[in-house]
């Protein structure tokens, strides 16, 4: 099996055409089919930090996630979402987890300064055991108290 990281092109927002998804995005907010997610909005996960990216993955297993922690986090105990997302601009390699997790882009996780438009929704998807969800989650509150949960955006 080739080394991913030896033979993967990066995404650039100058080179990002042969990533062609489909790709999803997770959340806790209720979208309709049309709806736009834009740059500017507040985070998920840092309370009162506004992103200058949207955030989506061409993985279905990561938008699980971005899903379940972001309900997680904001104590709702309601189910989060995934939608199916278009990028309506350039974006690139989400560089929080490009090479500083994880070799490569395994997550295939990606981030524009344009809108994502919500093309459909994934209503079956299935989410992680509680007690997997939460070591997840002891987990960011550890690298939060070491001050490692650092996000470049």
């Amino acid at each position: 099996m080739p080394d991913e990281t030896s033979t993967r092109v990066p995404v650039t927002y100058a080179h990002c055409e042969h990533i062609t998804g489909p790709f999803f995005h997770g959340t806790r907010s209720a979208l309709a089919v049309g709806d736009e997610l834009v740059p500017g909005r507040g985070s998920n996960f840092h309370e009162g930090r506004v992103m200058n990216h949207v955030y989506f993955t061409a993985v279905l297993e990561t938008a699980v996630w971005g899903a379940e922690l972001a309900t997680a986090m904001a104590g709702t105990g309601e189910r989060g979402r995934i939608y199916v997302v278009e990028p309506l601009g350039p974006f690139e390699d989400d560089p929080n987890v490009t090479d500083k997790r994880f070799p490569g882009n395994v997550t295939e996780s990606y981030r524009s300064r344009h809108p994502l438009r919500v093309v459909g929704e994934v209503d079956d998807w299935v989410g992680h055991d509680p007690e997997v969800l939460q070591g997840m989650l002891d987990n960011l509150s550890r690298m939060r108290e070491q001050g490692l949960d650092v996000i470049e955006d």
